[in-house]
């Protein structure tokens, strides 16, 4: 028996200042469209139906050590998105938050679209886009060999009826 991942179920991190991050992820979230999931005291989470993700009060010792992109463990969390425009939306949107902007919406690999921003702590978080070009240069091929296809049909009908009406000539 091979065991399969289907997915992701959520992903939980250690905030500093659990006030302040609740906070942040609260309007990150609602705009993102996620619901809260469930809350108490010392943690929340959000989904949005297929991603949770959850905060936690980091304890005592944890508050000693800030996050710092570099160290062992986590390096950033990525949203995907619908489109383009939704990363550059989400740019506007997080400006407006007062978060930080790492790495601004750009085009980083072939068709990857992203911006990459700090939450309260500093941890890197992403939303992007992978593949729309692409998707697009493909409907267009598409879209090309239809027409095409549709034109030789065509051609070939008007072929036919040319070829059944001299048929009906010869015979008349």
């Amino acid at each position: 028996m091979v065991v399969r991942v289907v997915g992701i179920d959520h992903i939980s991190v250690r905030v500093g200042d659990f006030e302040t991050s609740k906070a942040f992820y609260d309007k990150l979230f609602k705009f993102l469209g996620f619901k809260v999931l469930d809350e108490y005291a010392d943690s929340k989470g959000w989904t949005n139906g297929k991603t949770r993700y959850w905060i936690g009060q980091a304890d005592a010792e944890g508050k000693q050590h800030k996050f710092r992109i570099g160290d062992i463990g986590l390096h950033h969390y990525a949203f995907e998105l619908r489109s383009r425009g939704d990363v550059d939306a989400l740019q506007a949107f997080v400006k407006e938050l007062g978060a930080t902007i790492v790495d601004p919406a750009d085009e980083y690999y072939d068709d990857y679209y992203a911006v990459f921003f700090l939450d309260p702590d500093g941890m890197k978080l992403e939303g992007m886009k992978y593949g729309e070009e692409h998707e697009k240069a493909a409907r267009a091929r598409a879209r090309k060999r239809a027409a095409a296809k549709a034109k030789t049909a065509k051609a070939k009908t008007a072929k036919a009826k040319t070829a059944k009406s001299g048929a009906r000539k010869k015979r008349g």
